[in-house]
C-alpha cells in the first residue's frame, strides 16, 4: 500500500521557506528545467495539486554482497511516487548501512513534506530547496523526491532528463560491474556472470586482495576498478599495492583508507600513479573544494547527495578544480540507476549496475549495450514500471 503525506509542514518551517526563497545551494548557477520557453505554453491554472505517495520495499540481491567491513543480502528501499494531472514521475530512496538512514527515518521525513506548497511540479528550485529546509541531512530521502520530481517534469514536457540537462547522449562511458569480496570460486562465478560488461569494479579491503586480483586475472584480463572502501591502513603499504595493481591492468582506485585521513590520502594521491577517487570522503556539494588536492576526483551518488540536482553542482564544481569525475550508485532498482545515468555523459567513470545485482527490479530503464550505458528514449529519468 502507498502511504500518502499526512503531516503538514509547521507554520514556522513555511514561514522560514518562504522568506529564504529559492536561492541556489552551493551558490551554483544552473539552467532549471523550468524554463518560460518550455512551459509557456502549457496552462497550468487548472490543475490539481501534486500528491506524494511512498512505500518500504526490500531488494533481494542476486549474490551475498561483501566489502571491506560487511556484508549483506538485501538492501532496504523506499519507493516515491508525485503525482500530478494524472502523470507520475517515480523515484526512489536507498539505504545502504553506511548512510545512516533506514525506511524508517525516510519514511518519517517523507511524512513531513506537503507538496500542496506549490502550484506546479515546474517550480524545480523552490520545491527543491523546500525539501532541504524541512531537516538537516537525510540525504536519500530528498534523494527520493528530486528524482520523482525530475522524472514527473520529463514526462509532463515529453522529454529525457537528459536532453533537458543538455547532455550528449552518444557520450555515455562504458560502466563496470561489480565483483564483491568473495571465494576464489564465487569470484570466477561473479566474472562469468560479467562477460558482457567490458570493465570490473573490485572490492578490495581484506586481508587476501592479491589473491583476490590474482583470482580475477585467471580468468579475464578486462580492465579493472578497484574500490577499498576505507580498507586499508599504512599509506607506504598502500602506495607499493598501487603500484602492484597498475602492473595488473587496474585503471582507478577508490577510497583506499579512512575517510578522515587527509594528510595521507593528499601524499598518495601526489605519489600514486593511478587516479585516486573519493567515494565515502565527499557527500555533498560542499565537500568536493576541500578535497582538491587531496584526491583525484569524486564519486558521486544520488542517495549521498540529495538527488539530480546537486550531482549536477557537484560535476560542475569538481570540473572547474580540474578533478575527475565518476557516477556511482548504490544497489538500487533501475529507477534510481537510470537517473543517475541521465547525468553519466558528463562523467569520466560510471559504476551504474546496482539494478543488476538484484532479482526483484520493478522497473525497466536504462540498458547496458556492449558494456556502454545506453539512455532510454522514454522521458523524464527514462523507466516504466513492470
Amino acid at each position: 500500500m502507498w502511504e500518502q503525506t499526512v503531516n503538514k509542514v509547521d507554520m514556522a518551517t513555511r514561514r522560514q521557506f518562504f522568506k529564504s526563497g529559492a536561492a541556489a545551494a552551493g551558490g551554483v548557477m544552473l539552467a532549471g528545467l523550468s524554463s518560460a520557453s518550455a512551459i509557456g505554453k502549457m496552462d497550468i491554472s487548472k490543475h490539481g495539486p501534486m500528491v506524494l505517495r511512498f512505500r518500504p520495499y526490500e531488494l533481494k540481491l542476486r549474490h551475498q554482497f561483501s566489502v571491506s567491513g560487511n556484508s549483506r543480502v538485501s538492501t532496504p528501499v523506499v519507493l516515491t511516487e508525485i503525482e500530478y494531472d494524472g502523470v507520475i514521475g517515480y523515484g526512489e530512496a536507498s539505504m545502504p548501512p553506511y548512510l545512516g538512514e533506514t525506511q524508517e527515518s525516510v519514511l518519517e521525513f517523507l511524512a513531513k513534506l506537503d507538496l500542496e506548497l506549490f502550484p506546479n511540479p515546474f517550480l524545480r528550485e523552490d520545491i527543491l530547496t523546500y525539501v532541504d529546509s524541512v531537516a538537516m541531512g537525510n540525504y536519500a530521502a530528498k534523494a527520493a523526491v528530486d528524482i520523482a520530481l525530475h522524472d514527473l517534469v520529463g514526462k509532463l514536457l515529453h522529454t529525457p532528463c537528459f536532453k533537458l540537462f543538455g547532455v550528449n547522449p552518444a557520450k555515455t562511458p562504458l560502466t563496470s560491474f561489480t565483483i564483491g569480496i568473495d571465494s576464489a570460486e564465487m569470484i570466477r562465478t561473479k566474472v562469468a556472470e560479467a562477460s558482457p560488461y567490458k570493465v570490473l569494479k573490485v572490492k578490495l579491503g581484506s586481508s587476501n586482495d592479491k589473491a583476490i586480483i590474482d583470482t580475477i586475472r585467471s580468468v579475464t584480463d578486462k580492465p579493472l576498478y578497484v574500490d577499498v572502501n576505507q580498507g586499508w591502513t599504512d599509506k607506504n603499504r598502500a602506495l607499493d599495492m598501487i603500484h602492484w595493481l597498475a602492473e595488473s591492468g587496474v585503471v582507478v582506485v577508490e577510497q583506499p583508507m579512512s575517510k578522515y585521513d587527509n594528510d595521507s590520502h593528499a601524499w598518495l594521491t601526489g605519489q600514486s600513479p593511478l587516479p585516486i577517487i573519493a567515494d565515502e570522503a565527499v557527500q555533498t556539494v560542499k565537500d568536493v573544494i576541500p578535497l582538491k588536492g587531496i584526491y583525484s576526483g569524486i564519486n558521486i551518488k544520488l542517495m549521498k547527495c540529495g538527488g539530480l540536482h546537486n550531482a549536477l553542482q557537484m560535476i560542475h564544481v569538481a570540473r572547474l578544480l580540474g578533478m575527475k569525475v565518476m557516477i556511482g550508485c548504490m544497489t538500487e532498482t533501475s529507477c534510481a540507476v537510470s537517473a543517475a545515468a541521465q547525468l553519466s555523459p558528463l562523467a569520466d567513470y560510471a559504476d551504474l549496475d546496482g539494478n543488476l545485482l538484484i532479482t526483484n527490479d520493478l522497473y525497466d530503464g536504462v540498458k547496458v549495450v556492449d558494456g556502454r550505458i545506453t539512455l532510454s528514449s522514454h522521458n523524464g529519468v527514462g523507466v516504466v514500471r513492470v
